[in-house]
């Protein structure tokens, strides 16, 4: 079977999929495939071993609370997955397929990653910790081979079938029931109180927190049967049926142990023994068998989830292309084989090294990890209320939050340096499979989180705009952008990730049809995100270039949001000057800021040096040149640069005055600029630019406002009058908004 490992990731209805679907039809039920695992795993060795103790700190009533506790956040995770499942046919992968599914491939590739390695190195913890026991019991054994034994053993039996597997743990559940049983029917340890319902008092008794935070482990494992996912007949029936099942019959269970440890033994011995249930079992070595069986059965769990979440990954082009192999199954049920015998060597490498006790606290918080992502998931997705998502098992969107509330503060509660390791552990890995750019053909919450958020945003934003919260919204006449690439990066560096751009281009009518026209839109954004700039892309058509301009900025935005800023390339075309000064005096009447740039071709945007604005006074054009210069410095690119705000005074008397007032009001306004005063001695204007500016990398000059005078007369003197100076900048300031106000705000 042949699978897609390029940077687009397969539908779920894609036909590499169809193998696993017919066999369907011969999978696991609901008793075998969920509840057995889910059961074996929740019924495990913390119930043998650690039971006691917990009754011995915190009393009988205080167990029940812990249990109580507990087991609610697993139910709270375990509707959450029930809900998810029962909204779309889950395949392989279990968790990782519904969070992948839900909150996008990153997320779901980084939680998914996390949860195949706690797995596969959960089962070295289970057969290192079967294989302590058996040598406490037979001690001329030696502990590494036989865990190497038993791990090498449940992997044969994944290896040989699924099926098979299954039905071995049936063989295990008999002996957790038999040891139940005779713990059940037996007696009370002699010669002693038994605790009753009394709340003990111990000398180094531990917390009720902290005896919270070593039992609840015990009443996780509902993954064992969510992971097997891909091998159910019906997991959007089996899944829900057998987790909600296998948690109600651990609590059951948890909430029946502690009435009889309590009634058959007192404190001392409760906190000192902690095999105490043989003690008190009917048959003692009935107690062994569970313990044994409890460890072999989390261990076979683990066997049999890890390789299915690994195959999950590597199907979704999560791995680099070379790792694809990891993605193929095996025989009519499509088992994955190939990942089983991976999985195997990294518990074999475990096992070696033996000691486990470093990183097993981070195990669990990938676990917790995995709930508490399961539970976002579902909130959000219940939050969002998107048509698409209608669960046949519906679950209030709190409920579902109150889980993940729950995971989060028990992972704290557990151990925080542990959370933090693996949180960051996460956030690694998802950033890689970021930085990897990978594409799926299927949608997440993602866009609908954007959208409530860009609703919610739109309807709270008023249409006068503020002082204090004015940036450019820019929208761009580029063109084809490769051609006028200066325009792009102009306005990136003067939205400096803050403001909006729109990069829009008019085409001659019939050139292109509306899906021709979203092809094409899709095509820019493509290569613009390619060099890291964040834009939006609007292509249209029109039979006049500059009638098209216009209807695109009367028609254009959403709500208040609409572009204040246009930017422009400057004409060369002198015979169609009028029509390009015509819409420019349009612009400037629907109270829009005009920015034209004219690139001297030779140099470009120069060395980034420096910065020259021509200055007015802080009305009209003064106040926007002088914040544009601001944001372009505030860049990478222009952050050495240098602004110079120059001001032209008739003669030597006004000039220290000018200086003065110029160094006051900078310092008042915060900006780092030069003041240059130049007295102009009866020279022309034009002489004097030319004379200062023409070392500039860029200048900024103010354009006068159309009025009843011939503007295309005006811009063509301003057009002769900056010919063969470095790159410059022709700004009009809208005409109703205080830009003045921007620069002082604050300020007094």
């Amino acid at each position: 079977m042949k699978f897609p490992y390029k940077q687009d990731v397969q539908s779920d209805a894609s036909p590499n999929s169809s193998k696993s679907t017919e066999a369907k039809s011969s999978g696991l039920g609901t008793f075998g495939g969920v509840y057995t695992p889910s059961i074996l795993t929740i019924l495990g060795v913390i119930m043998y071993l650690r039971f006691g103790w917990v009754v011995g700190n915190v009393g009988l009533v205080g167990t029940f609370i812990i249990v109580t506790l507990a087991t609610s956040i697993t139910l709270l995770t375990a509707l959450s997955v029930c809900a998810i499942a029962t909204d779309r046919v889950v395949r392989v992968g279990g968790a990782y397929y519904m969070i992948s599914r839900c909150l996008g491939i990153e997320v779901g590739g980084a939680v998914g990653i996390s949860l195949y390695f706690a797995q596969a190195l959960s089962i070295a913890l289970y057969t290192i910790g079967f294989a302590e026991s058996i040598v406490q019991t037979f001690g001329q054994l030696n502990q590494t081979y036989v865990a190497l034994f038993v791990t090498i053993s449940v992997a044969v039996l994944a290896l040989t079938s699924a099926q098979i597997a299954v039905k071995a743990q049936y063989l295990i559940m008999g002996a957790i029931v038999l040891s139940l049983i005779c713990l059940f029917f037996g007696p009370s340890i002699p010669n002693i109180t038994p605790q009753g319902w009394n709340i003990p008092t111990p000398t180094n008794g531990q917390s009720f927190w902290a005896v919270f935070a070593v039992f609840f482990p015990a009443v996780t494992g509902i993954m064992s049967g969510v992971s097997m996912s891909g091998d159910l007949r019906d997991p959007s029936r089996s899944i829900p049926t057998g987790t909600l099942a296998a948690v109600g019959t651990g609590y059951l269970v948890y909430m029946g142990l502690p009435l009889i440890i309590a009634m058959r033994a007192d404190t001392a011995t409760l906190l000192s023994e902690p095999l105490v249930m043989k003690m008190m079992s009917l048959w003692q070595p009935a107690i062994l068998l569970g313990v044994w069986g409890a460890t072999l059965s989390s261990a076979l769990g683990s066997i049999l989830a890890a390789p299915r979440v690994l195959q999950a990954l590597a199907r979704d082009g999560i791995f680099p292309p070379w790792m694809s192999f990891l993605g193929r199954g095996s025989g009519e049920n499509d088992e994955p084989r190939i990942g089983t015998w991976v999985t195997l060597s990294v518990a074999i490498a475990a096992v070696c090294i033996g000691d486990l006790n470093l990183i097993a606290p981070v195990l669990t918080m990938f676990f917790l990890t995995t709930y508490l992502v399961l539970n976002l998931s579902a909130s959000i997705e219940g939050f969002l209320q998107s048509p698409s998502f209608r669960p046949s098992f519906k679950v209030h969107w709190v409920l579902s939050l109150l889980g993940g509330i729950g995971c989060l503060w028990v992972m704290l509660l557990i151990n925080p340096v542990a959370t933090m390791v693996a949180g960051a552990i996460v956030l690694a890995i998802y950033f890689w499979i970021q930085q990897r750019e990978l594409t799926t053909t299927w949608g997440d919450v993602r866009r609908g989180i954007w959208m409530a958020l860009l609703r919610e945003g739109i309807y709270q934003i008023d249409r006068v705009e503020d002082t204090k919260n004015w940036r450019p919204n820019v929208l761009v006449f580029s063109g084809s952008p490769s051609k006028r690439w200066s325009l792009i990066q102009l306005a990136n560096a003067l939205t400096h990730q803050r403001g909006l751009i729109t990069v829009s281009s008019v085409l001659p009518s019939g050139s292109r049809d509306l899906a021709q026209q979203t092809h094409l839109e899709n095509t820019i954004s493509e290569n613009l995100k390619k060099q890291q700039v964040q834009a939006l892309v609007r292509v249209v058509t029109a039979s006049d270039p500059f009638e098209g301009m216009l209807q695109l900025v009367e028609a254009y935005g959403l709500g208040a949001v609409v572009p204040n800023t246009i930017l422009l390339g400057d004409s060369e075309d002198t015979n169609r000057r009028d029509n390009y000064c015509n819409m420019i005096a349009q612009l400037h009447y629907a109270n829009r800021s005009v920015i034209i740039l004219r690139e001297n071709p030779q140099r470009g945007f120069g060395n980034y040096r420096r910065i020259d604005v021509w200055w007015g006074g802080m009305k009209a054009n003064g106040s926007l040149m002088l914040l544009l210069a601001y944001l372009l410095h505030s860049t990478i690119e222009w952050r050495d640069a240098q602004i110079y705000l120059k001001l032209v005074v008739p003669n030597e008397a006004g000039a220290k005055d000018a200086k003065a007032n110029l160094n006051a009001m900078l310092a008042q306004l915060r900006i780092s600029a030069v003041p240059s005063v130049i007295v102009a001695d009866e020279r022309p204007f034009e002489d004097i630019l030319h004379e200062s500016s023409q070392s500039a990398d860029v200048i900024f000059l103010g354009m006068a406002t159309p009025n009843e005078h011939n503007f295309t007369e005006y811009y063509e003197q301003m057009h002769a009058r900056t010919a063969n100076l470095p790159t410059t900048i022709y700004v009009m300031a809208a005409a109703d908004f205080a830009f003045g106000e921007v620069l002082s705000e604050g300020s007094s």
